[in-house]
């Protein structure tokens, strides 16, 4: 399964939970005792709401703590050994265990580093309480019930202003958001106010949530998760459109592009392919040195798209590139069929591309599940089993 997030009004724990589970509502009772295994205090309640703001109709996941809570196991210090020990020995299946360790994990790298202290002693503040627990471990079940394979995520909302935190007044773009999401694209719509949560960006960074390539798959399920906040002129939405995958064609066309840049700095030239990388449609831009008239060393570019999107991505190449004009056409293709699988090793879910040819299945684990396996004799180790349990049905 692949899940879309469409960050309308930004992204955050609770807004994914209500999402997913706004498209899946039946999973609502699963969630909650899951919260409740992972030591939720019986006083606090949760609960999901039907919401309309006016223009849009959801659902929100609220977590209501008492006052005499808060400051306790609420909103006070709790550090991340603390948080990890009692994900630990919550009743939860492992996968999901392991998944909410891991969100938690990527907070506490980041805020180390901001705050110049080891990741075992990294106390949370506004993330330490029981709200912020119950919203990542409900997505990790969520994501381990759903058996999510693959995810992507519109162009992120900017925001602007300050936020209140233990820490004092922090900049829009929190410094844990810039430093988790990275790379990633952001817009400004002009609507001010904290726009991404460090739990939601966390979140997308579990998820290895990605903004280029062609996405693909029978759009299935879609669901609307509100936050908190109102903001003037858009809802504070978060849209979870549920793409199912599909085998891919055996024939088919693709559209290539190339042409040829001699003029462009290769500093500048990357940016400008990153970004007919990240267009609709884009499958694939490749690049290779070779001469050109007079000996010049020049840089040949192709671009595979698919055909519906081959007008609008020649734009893109005129746009980002010096080269003053492309050479188009439709070609016909012969692809192999593929399906995909997710296999768990030592506690990581790896993702696993599967090829049917003639004589037989291969495997192939998808490279950015290799990050986080160590050395390249560890990689080569989680790469090799991946491998044979994808090809055993995953057992």
């Amino acid at each position: 399964m692949h899940l879309h997030l469409d960050a309308i009004g930004g992204v955050a724990g609770d807004m994914f939970v209500a999402s997913v589970t706004d498209a899946f509502p039946d999973l609502r009772p699963g969630l909650l005792a899951a919260v409740r295994a992972a030591g939720l205090p019986e006083e606090i309640r949760c609960a999901f709401e039907v919401h309309n703001d006016g223009v849009l109709s959801g659902s929100r996941f609220r977590v209501e703590i008492p006052e005499r809570l808060v400051g306790h196991h609420g909103v006070g210090h709790t550090a991340f050994a603390e948080i990890k020990r009692r994900l630990e020995s919550a009743a939860l299946d492992d996968e999901v265990k392991q998944r909410a360790i891991d969100i938690f994990h990527r907070l506490a790298v980041v805020e180390a580093g901001i705050h110049g202290t080891r990741v075992e002693e990294v106390g949370f503040h506004e993330l330490g309480g029981w709200d912020s627990i119950a919203d990542m471990v409900g997505a990790a079940w969520l994501i381990s019930q759903l058996k999510i394979s693959s995810c992507s995520v519109s162009k992120l909302p900017l925001g602007s202003g300050r936020v209140k935190t233990a820490h004092g007044p922090l900049p829009v773009p929190t410094p844990a958001v810039s430093q988790l999401l990275a790379g990633y694209e952001f817009v400004d719509d002009g609507v001010g106010g904290e726009r991404i949560t460090p739990t939601g960006a966390a979140i997308l960074c579990h998820l290895l949530a990605r903004q280029s390539g062609a996405r693909a798959g029978r759009l299935g399920k879609s669901g609307y998760g509100f936050g908190t906040k109102r903001f003037s002129g858009i809802s504070n939405v978060l849209r979870a459109l549920v793409l199912e995958q599909t085998e891919i064609a055996a024939n088919d066309r693709i559209g290539r592009i190339t042409f040829e840049i001699d003029d462009q700095t290769p500093e500048d030239l990357a940016i400008g392919l990153d970004r007919v990388r990240a267009h609709e449609g884009v499958v694939d831009v490749l690049q290779s040195p070779t001469f050109g008239k007079k000996g010049r060393m020049l840089v040949q570019v192709q671009v595979l798209v698919h055909p519906a999107h081959l007008d609008a991505v020649c734009e893109v190449c005129l746009t980002e590139t010096t080269t003053l004009g492309v050479r188009h056409e439709v070609l016909r293709r012969r692809t192999l069929t593929r399906t995909f699988s997710e296999v768990e090793v030592e506690g990581k879910m790896v993702r696993v591309k599967l090829a049917h040819r003639s004589q037989g299945v291969t495997a192939k684990p998808e490279s950015d599940d290799m990050r986080s396996a160590g050395d390249q004799r560890q990689r080569a180790a989680l790469r090799a089993t991946a491998q044979a349990r994808a090809l055993k049905g995953g057992s």
